[in-house]
């Protein structure tokens, strides 16, 4: 006797419309202690591999691979950030022809306003600096949170990472424990496929970041930029936050642009190499190596990625597609959830045939069995298919 409970179509709709409240709620209300948890979670699958592989091929002890992989992800990061500031603070040097130079755009850019507005460069100079102390100190109080939380987060990290690598296999006993052997087996898929489909796809950024890196460096380096690889390196970073990143990464290449001189033509140099670059990213880059790891089709990433930048800001967008691909996979190999996988997925077809196309098209059939009787309309089904009709027109052919 199946004693499972069927509830109708509206109950099941309100009991998801309640489950996604709650999760969102959760994640906004919880995103400082579970933002971090995720993305060492991430990074955790990550490294993954170079844990097994101290583990199995070097016979180093449990614990003892776990700090190893933890200690070289901190050290390439690390050295990463000491490569960016050592640039960094040969550009910071050049600041003060970088402010001359902004300067005169500045002044530029004022005349074109007085001329057209009818303002004089006080009354502008006026509503900026009105505007500066306003929020200037809403912006002061914000920046030191938001460094303090940064900070905070840089340090757990690595201690979240390392005990993720660490109890690992209690976690996958765990999830075993929470469901009855029969479906083990579909436990263990989904683990190796989300272990799978999130290593391709974080290797998958990491491959377009260095590409991302290397053409624009070479783009500056054509039109003259100085820092090339500095702001090369920087716009591969920043481009891993969709949407944003990239406008973040034209900015800071403009006012770099500015050390050497204040020539209007090295700022359009820079917006096209840019344009450029994110032309062959978003057409090549992107769906050759980032997008064919997930299968998740644009409309879902979009929104994914704004709500996750409305719930944690920069973190949730970095994390949007990967806790997407998460869901999907997990989608798919359930019954009763796998409509939502494939609403998920990027299924396009391909090309579209009439000729085999299949519609319900329906013609009557009335027969009267007795008089004073309401006939019977008989439904039968139809197609498209032209060479079905032409044949029964060869088998049928009408008299004269």
């Amino acid at each position: 006797m199946n004693d499972t409970i069927k509830f109708p179509f509206y109950a099941k709709l309100a009991f998801t419309l309640i489950s996604l409240m709650a999760i969102v709620t959760i994640l906004y209300y919880g995103q400082d202690i579970i933002i971090p948890v995720l993305l060492a979670g991430l990074f955790a699958i990550l490294l993954g591999p170079v844990n097994n592989f101290l583990e199995k091929k070097l016979r180093l002890p449990h614990i003892l691979a776990s700090l190893v992989t933890v200690a070289l992800f901190v050290t390439f990061i690390a050295g990463i950030i000491f490569f960016l500031s050592w640039q960094i603070s040969d550009m910071i040097s050049d600041w003060g022809k970088i402010k001359h130079n902004v300067n005169i755009h500045i002044s530029n850019l004022q005349e074109v306003v007085r001329d057209n507005f009818n303002l004089s460069k006080r009354e502008q100079n006026k509503m900026i600096n009105q505007a500066a102390n306003e929020s200037g100190k809403d912006l002061l109080g914000t920046t030191l949170i938001s460094v303090t939380d940064t900070l905070l987060n840089i340090v757990l990290l690595p201690i979240y990472i390392f005990l993720i690598l660490l109890y690992r296999v209690h976690f996958i006993k765990f999830l075993g424990k929470l469901f009855r052997p029969e479906f083990h087996e579909k436990v263990q898929e989904i683990i190796l496929q989300v272990k799978l489909s999130v290593q391709s796809y974080i290797v998958g950024l990491f491959i377009e970041m260095i590409i991302v890196s290397v053409l624009t460096a070479i783009g500056f380096m054509v039109i003259g930029v100085e820092y090339a690889f500095l702001l090369g390196a920087i716009t591969g970073i920043l481009n891993l936050i969709p949407y944003i990143g990239i406008f973040v990464a034209g900015i800071l290449s403009i006012a770099a642009s500015l050390t050497a001189t204040p020539d209007i033509s090295i700022i359009v140099g820079v917006i096209v190499v840019n344009v450029i670059v994110q032309f062959i990213d978003n057409n090549f880059l992107v769906p050759l190596i980032v997008s064919s790891k997930v299968e998740i089709n644009a409309l879902v990433s979009i929104v994914g990625i704004i709500v996750g930048s409305t719930i944690a800001g920069v973190a949730g967008m970095f994390l949007a597609i990967p806790i997407i691909a998460i869901m999907k996979v997990i989608f798919d190999r359930i019954d009763e959830l796998s409509a939502w996988g494939y609403l998920m997925g990027d299924d396009i077809p391909k090309k579209f045939e009439w000729r085999k196309m299949k519609f319900q098209l329906y013609q009557t059939e009335t027969s009267v069995s007795n008089v004073g009787e309401s006939p019977t309309v008989i439904f039968t089904e139809t197609t498209t298919n032209t060479e079905n009709t032409n044949a029964s027109d060869q088998e049928n052919p009408k008299s004269e």
